[in-house]
């Protein structure tokens, strides 16, 4: 099954997805993570596309390495890993679609026959009593916790933060029992972390996500040291090797590798190898509802070390919701989600609407 084009596809700028054809007739989705799609577009048509026409499609692992390698002397960047992410995923998906078999019988099988999901809330713009109504709301649609992102700006330590007053409200509403998770994303320089680190396990909540500089794995490896509430991080992390110095210099509690992120399905898997090596537990890191998330629910089901309830984005996005792009989309039910038993990934874009929508 010989590789004949690696199709980039851009919807409006804000969603990246790829699709790899075959002389076979058959085709593997995959999607990228949307932080500059222009840049990723223009790594797959540029650099990674005309490395694997003419391929054996199913030659995974060596497909994986030579993306890694052939772009660049000195080691890929994490556009490079993103991009090789939706390529992957995508040659998961043919390899699926080629043997009749859904992608997590290819991983090994499943482990846990569903998985139980949280609500992740990305909305920065909520005052504490709605961060409080909203999570109540997804408690009673029956979903394994709650993150709260609103609590300060994004990487600023500049005065203005209401996570405690925030984390305070949601735990009064949901009560003692019920998850909550904060994700300040590298809001925090030292000296004020451990301050909030405190006042957060006073509160219960289950972890604490990306509160120090995503590069600062020494100081990581301090605030693990001098706290007991989880420190969650590796959404900034996009190889087996930064998940190993996360995990041996940063000492955090739970690995965070997002499958559209960090290389997709081959890469992902080797740092659930690693969580195994050392005891860690994943929690992944996925905000994108449609073929990342099917893409990670294949993973979960398959990989011990993802055992605590995973990331789900449940944001509004009108290119999902108003203007559905995918025909037979992956949902969670009751606050699990279980992948289709179909071959491959189990999910399929509309063609007619991503001609509609296409930007690139």
């Amino acid at each position: 099954m010989i590789i004949t084009e690696v199709e980039s596809i851009v919807l409006l700028g804000r969603l990246h997805f790829v699709k790899v054809h075959t002389d076979e007739g058959l085709v593997g989705l995959g999607e990228i993570s949307p932080m500059n799609a222009a840049v990723t577009h223009t790594m797959i048509t540029s650099a990674l596309g005309p490395l694997l026409v003419g391929e054996e499609a199913t030659d995974v692992e060596r497909l994986w390495r030579r993306m890694y390698t052939k772009p660049f002397k000195l080691g890929p960047s994490g556009a490079q890993l993103n991009a090789i992410a939706g390529i992957d995923i995508a040659l998961w998906d043919l390899l699926g679609k080629a043997t009749g078999q859904p992608v997590y019988r290819l991983l090994g099988g499943k482990y846990r026959q569903g998985t139980k999901v949280y609500a992740s809330s990305m909305s920065r713009s909520m005052t504490p009593a709605e961060e409080a109504e909203r999570a109540l709301s997804y408690q009673e649609k029956g979903f394994h916790g709650y993150k709260i992102h609103s609590a300060t700006p994004w990487m600023h330590d500049d005065g203005f933060d209401q996570t405690i007053a925030t984390v305070t409200a949601v735990r009064e509403l949901v009560g003692d029992d019920f998850p909550i998770m904060v994700d300040v994303n590298n809001a925090y320089y030292s000296h004020t972390v451990l301050k909030i680190a405190r006042a957060l396990e006073e509160l219960g909540v289950w972890h604490f996500e990306e509160p120090l500089a995503a590069h600062d794995y020494e100081a990581y490896g301090r605030l693990a040291d001098a706290v007991d509430i989880p420190i969650a991080v590796g959404e900034q992390e996009y190889s087996s090797w930064q998940f190993r110095d996360l995990i041996t210099v940063g000492r955090v509690d739970i690995l965070q590798p997002d499958v559209i992120k960090c290389g997709g399905i081959t890469e992902l898997k080797k740092i659930a190898v690693l969580a195994d090596t050392y005891t860690k537990p994943i929690t992944v890191h996925n905000t994108q509802q449609t073929v990342g998330t099917a893409a990670h629910a294949h993973v979960w089901v398959s990989t011990p070390a993802c055992v605590y309830p995973q990331e789900y984005n449940i944001e509004h996005n009108p290119i999902l919701d108003d203007t559905p792009i995918w025909t037979n989309p992956l949902l969670p039910v009751d606050g699990v989600i279980t992948p289709h038993e179909l071959p491959g990934l189990g999910v399929e874009l509309d063609d007619d609407v991503v001609a509609r929508l296409r930007t690139a």
